[in-house]
Formats: structure tokens, C-alpha cells, sequence
């Protein structure tokens, strides 16, 4: 079995959000059952020496979009710790000129062509190399466009005959979508595509949904998030196409690498620990505190937040109870960048606090101290698809207080029910949130509780193993 995986952003090579970390985590599970070979652009930001990543022979390829001509190259190196060969897109118009992976400010149609760009060479390069994919897994709008190839301009392609397509929702929030021209852009059969049953929706190109009518399966992050996103609530405007594509709409769970988030061996943590000697934690909260200038104190919690700072992660419920959560007997420990609006809150809170303490940008060393110094992990979330940072946080002690939504809901056992991993509110509103809060905070005072919901939540199997087979499964359906 032959897997090709497409992605925008591969961890370690490149990361924005969880999607990295599933395309370059799932893969080395596979890697006995299947020949993989994943696709992702070349960025600016990265670190080509780092990863020992060349440039492949007589690579230099010419592609038209439009009346234009493009050059493209391919680079490669080996996903770490395996022989999973991870292919680089190299184009300095569209990729290698930027430092970050989703740059700001970007117009809108530029940002089509640069994913149109790049779907397209990957087709190209998978054929140069011979690489004759029994299945190609897509994520996101980045990728959508792959499966409207094979429907149509690669329909009658020999090479590409019998190779099935997987799209994969990571956040239904962003569909990619603009006006029909973009498709001549990518000298796409306008005439196949784009209507009511392909990727016309309401006027204009949807690349989501073009992929979801056109792909053999549809996979949501979790099993909730697959059954939410049905809903006029969560669906985003997609939920009647996805009440159309029920009979391939699958939810798998996402895991976590646990060899890359392990307590016992972390490098970047002050004192390293297992579920046996959690008395070692403390270290690390004493020094987080030490770091972000916050005064330690052992009978106080210390609660942690690392996410993108977009309004899909609950920040304007922080706003809403500002002044709550400033006089709780807690302490607060902010990580991330996004919005300037909500940079500018958790700043000002940070000024304005003797509590709260924010880093503005993204740093992984700072998240895992932050993971390992908390006592429990913040994420109220307007909607999550599947959330990975709950997971990280359970797997190093830190016991998060969730809004009980998509893959939050599937992963937390909440406070008091038996083996509970963490504190559950339902409403979207701050003072759910507060209560919340407030409920794990008097949780903390019993040190016997405390220390029993951290031992079921670091013993919780979230690894990749067993969604991998989940996965597996679903490939091997999808060929039979």
C-alpha cells in the first residue's frame, strides 16, 4: 500500500498548529503497513541544514498556471527517526520568500494561487518519481484541490487511476474560498467542477467542499467534532454538503507522539518526572514562576494557556471576566500569538496583574516548561475539532478545565466522575468558565484528589498507536 500525505505544514520542519504535528507524528505508525511519501511547501522559516534536507537531481520542474509559467524544485530529506521520505516544494515566488508558514496580511487570492501552486506540482512530482499512490491523504483547504484534480483533470490519467483520496477536516472554519476565475488559474475543467455537486457554493469557489463531494472519505479529529459539524451550529455553512457525504464522514481521534511529549526525558523542562514521582512537578512550577516573574507559592495553583490567540480558542471569555480572574487565589500563565486585539488583552492583564503573566509569540521550549510547571491547563474553546494541547497537558500532570466541546469532550473524563482527568463547563460564557476555574481551584486544596485525577490523566492512552490503527483500518476498507 502506497500513502502519499499532503500537507501546508510537517512538524519539525515547519508548524503553525496541530495539523504539523499529525502529519509528521501519524506517518511513523503506518510506516510498517504502507510505503509513505509526504508532500509539504518549502518555506522561508525552514532549517534546511538542521534537517539535512538536499535538493534531488535534476528537480527543476516548469508548471502554467494561468498564461504564466512557474519553476518549481524539490528538496528531501527523511522524517526523523524513520526512512519516511518528506518531499519539499521549493518555488520563491510562493513559499521559500516567507519566514512564516501562514503569513499575515496576505491578499487573499495570492494566498489561493500559492496552495493551487502547490497541489498541482505535487501531482506532477509524485508522477516524475513514480510514486504511484494507492491513496492520497489531504488536510485542510491547503490541500483541498488535490481531489478535484484526480476528479477531473487527472481523471483519465493512467498514472492516477486507481488512487483514491482521503480529505481530512482539521478546522472546518477555513474552507478557502473566491471567486470562480481562481479555477482558470489553475487551469481546473471549469466545466466539471464547479457546480452545486462539486465546489460551487453560493457563487463562489469552495475548495472544501469541492473536496468533501469529491473524495472517497472524509475524516473529522474526533468523533464528536464528526457529529457537531452536522449541525447548523458547527457546520460552518457545510453542514447540509456534509449531511450529504454521511456514508464517508469517519471521526478518528488524533493522538500524540509520546516520545516527543514525555515528562521523563524532557530536555527543555527544569526537573524531569513520571506518574511516580510527581513530587518532582513542583521543581518545574517553581522555576516557571521564577522565569515569568510571578511569585511561587505552593498553596496557590498555577493555571497554564498555550494556543493561537484566535477567537475560536475562548479568549473573548478571559475579556469577558478580566477582572475575576485577576482577584482569584490563582495564578495564570499565558503563551501564543494571533489576533492583535487579543495580544494587546493578555498584555494589558499582564501590566495590570499580580497574577497573570503572558508571552506573546510562540516558543516550544517555553510550552513544554509551561505544560510541565502547571497544575492545570486552560482551553475554553468556542469549538475544537480535536485539540491536542489537552492531551500534552494530561500526559505531563496539568489537568485542564475544557468547555466540553468536539474533541475536548471526547477526551476528558471530567471532575467528579470516577478516574476524572479534568474540569468540564457546557455553556459558551465566561462565567461558566469562572466557575470552572473556581471548582478545579478548591479541587487543588485536596491533595489526595488532585494527585489521583493527575495519576488517571498521565496513564490516559492517547498515543498514536491506537488512533494509527484506526486509520489503518479505514485505508484498507477504502481499497477492498
Amino acid at each position: 500500500m502506497k500513502i502519499l500525505f499532503a500537507a501546508a505544514e510537517v512538524a519539525p520542519f515547519s508548524k503553525a498548529g496541530g495539523l504539523a504535528d499529525v502529519v509528521g507524528s501519524l506517518p511513523k505508525y503506518l510506516q510498517k503497513d504502507a510505503q509513505i511519501a509526504i508532500f509539504t511547501p518549502l518555506h522561508g522559516c525552514i532549517d534546511i541544514e538542521k534537517y539535512g534536507i538536499k535538493e534531488l537531481e535534476n528537480s527543476e520542474m516548469w508548471l502554467t498556471f494561468g498564461n504564466q509559467g512557474h519553476k518549481f524544485r524539490l528538496f528531501m530529506t527523511k522524517l526523523p527517526g524513520t526512512d519516511i521520505n518528506v518531499f519539499f516544494v521549493h518555488n520563491d515566488w510562493y513559499f521559500t520568500c516567507f519566514k512564516e508558514v501562514y503569513p499575515k496580511w496576505l491578499d487573499t487570492r495570492y494566498e489561493h494561487e500559492r496552495y493551487i501552486a502547490f497541489s498541482l506540482s505535487v501531482m506532477e512530482y509524485a508522477k516524475a518519481l513514480n510514486f504511484r499512490a494507492d491513496i492520497i491523504h489531504t488536510n485542510d483547504w491547503h490541500t483541498a484541490m488535490l481531489p478535484l484534480y484526480l476528479h477531473s483533470n487527472y481523471k483519465f490519467d493512467e498514472f492516477w487511476t486507481n488512487t483514491k483520496s482521503i480529505f481530512e477536516i482539521h478546522n472546518l472554519a477555513y474552507q478557502g474560498v473566491w471567486f470562480e476565475d481562481i479555477l482558470d488559474f489553475a487551469n481546473m475543467r471549469k466545466d466539471i467542477v464547479y457546480n452545486e455537486w462539486g465546489c460551487e457554493h453560493y457563487g463562489r469557489v469552495n475548495w472544501m467542499k469541492g473536496a468533501i463531494n469529491y473524495a472517497d472519505k472524509v475524516v473529522a479529529v474526533s468523533p464528536n467534532y464528526s457529529r457537531e459539524i452536522l449541525t447548523g451550529e458547527y457546520g460552518e455553512g457545510m453542514d447540509y454538503t456534509l449531511r450529504g457525504a454521511q456514508h464517508k464522514l469517519v471521526g478518528i481521534l488524533n493522538g500524540i507522539d509520546y516520545d516527543a511529549f514525555n515528562p521523563e526525558k524532557d530536555k527543555f523542562i527544569e526537573k524531569n518526572y513520571t506518574v511516580k514521582s510527581l513530587q518532582n512537578k513542583e521543581e518545574n512550577k517553581k522555576a516557571l514562576c521564577k522565569e515569568l516573574g510571578l511569585k511561587y507559592n505552593p498553596e496557590r495553583p498555577l493555571i497554564g494557556f498555550v494556543s493561537r490567540l484566535v477567537e475560536q480558542k475562548g479568549l473573548d471569555l478571559i475579556r469577558q471576566v478580566e477582572n475575576d480572574i485577576k482577584s482569584m487565589d490563582a495564578d495564570f500563565v499565558f503563551l501564543g500569538s494571533g489576533d492583535s486585539a487579543y495580544e494587546n488583552l493578555l498584555i494589558w492583564l499582564t501590566n495590570n496583574s499580580d497574577n497573570i503573566r503572558a508571552y506573546v509569540g510562540y516558543r516550544a521550549d517555553l510550552a513544554n516548561r509551561i505544560y510541565a510547571g502547571s497544575d492545570f491547563f486552560l482551553m475554553p474553546s468556542r469549538f475544537e475539532p480535536c485539540g491536542l494541547s489537552q492531551l500534552i497537558a494530561m500526559r505531563y500532570g496539568s489537568l485542564p478545565i475544557v468547555r466540553a466541546t468536539g474533541g475536548l469532550e471526547d477526551t476528558i473524563t471530567g471532575y467528579p466522575l470516577d478516574n476524572s482527568t479534568g474540569f468540564k463547563f457546557w455553556n459558551y460564557d465566561g462565567y461558566a468558565m469562572a466557575e470552572a476555574i473556581r471548582c478545579a481551584c478548591s479541587v487543588y486544596k485536596d491533595k489526595y484528589t488532585l494527585n489521583a485525577m493527575r495519576k488517571s490523566a498521565m496513564e490516559a492512552d492517547f498515543s498514536w498507536k491506537r488512533s494509527s490503527e484506526v486509520y489503518l483500518n479505514m485505508y484498507k476498507e477504502l481499497l477492498n
